[in-house]
């Protein structure tokens, strides 16, 4: 088995790259309203990137029928990490519709090369393995937020890492609580939670007023509700209850990169589930995706 990193090392490592200051400015023109093209975490990350738009939001089988149904859409920005897979083949459609911008980690991909070079915004990225895609999103989200990053890996390091249980085996489900305004990221924390543990280990995630209505009428010992800069007094039993506290001001960013860092913590005390089958998975990709 290859060695790979858990999630929590490469979000130390993303920030690491981040920090250095050589993010782009998110130049994608101006359009009246939108479409936003993208798939997976992508997707989560362009809803955080373009939430101040009027934005229209299609994924890889619904983009042709959105530009053709949906009135006033008079621009597109397709992300992803790779400009590969479906990237090329929605930017090739799409290009010739409408003003069409790539928001992606590779300007030498396919996609990249079907636009103008003006037309392709690339943001830094580290190898990672398959799926992780943490520089990557990370990177675009701060290109938009202009969060400090060094504040972040510091929270990380002092108040986060600390507060992590050094046994979490007798937990089989984890309730991930965040703060209304973070809504946005719930998609990305439940995304990888899924790409990470699949049916092994349970993970949901709910801001706390959503949590109030009916997501916990049955009960568990094995779960554990962490909270992300919620004080949780009310949800799960008081003994499997984690609190975890986010920096000052934490924006979109910090609230992506505790996420993800204690999802590695909860990894790295399982059996390496994603470590067996990552190269596995990767190969039945090729195959399968474009």
């Amino acid at each position: 088995m290859p060695s790979k990193k858990d999630l929590h090392e490469v979000v130390i490592d993303a920030l690491r790259l981040l920090g250095q200051g050589h993010l782009p400015e998110l130049r994608l023109g101006s359009p009246k309203r939108r479409l936003v093209a993208a798939s997976g975490n992508a997707m989560a990350a362009g809803k955080i990137i373009f939430a101040d738009e009027d934005a229209v939001f299609a994924d890889e089988g619904q983009y042709r029928r959105a530009i053709e149904r949906i009135p006033g859409v008079d621009g597109a920005a397709v992300i992803s990490a790779s400009g590969q897979k479906d990237a090329s083949s929605i930017v090739g459609f799409l290009k010739d519709k409408v003003e069409t911008y790539l928001l992606t980690c590779n300007g030498d991909s396919a996609a990249a090369q079907l636009l103008p070079q003006d037309h392709v915004v690339v943001t830094p990225r580290n190898p990672e393995p398959i799926t992780y895609n943490t520089s990557t999103y990370l990177g675009m989200i701060l290109a938009k937020t202009g969060e400090a990053v060094e504040p972040i890996a510091e929270h990380i390091e002092r108040e986060v890492a600390p507060r992590i249980p050094s046994d979490l085996s007798k937990y089989s489900a984890f309730y991930l609580i965040i703060e209304p305004e973070f809504d946005l990221v719930r998609e990305m924390l439940v995304t990888k939670f899924d790409e990470l543990f699949g049916p092994m280990l349970t993970g949901r995630c709910y801001t706390w007023r959503q949590t109030l209505h009916a997501k916990n009428v049955v009960p568990s010992e094995r779960e554990l509700f962490i909270s992300f800069g919620y004080d949780n007094e009310l949800f799960g039993h008081e003994d499997a209850r984690l609190n975890i506290p986010l920096p000052p001001n934490a924006g979109y960013a910090a609230m992506v990169a505790v996420g993800y860092y204690v999802i590695g913590r909860i990894q790295s005390q399982f059996s390496p589930w994603f470590k067996w089958n990552a190269d596995r998975y990767e190969l039945w990709q090729k195959k399968h995706l474009p």
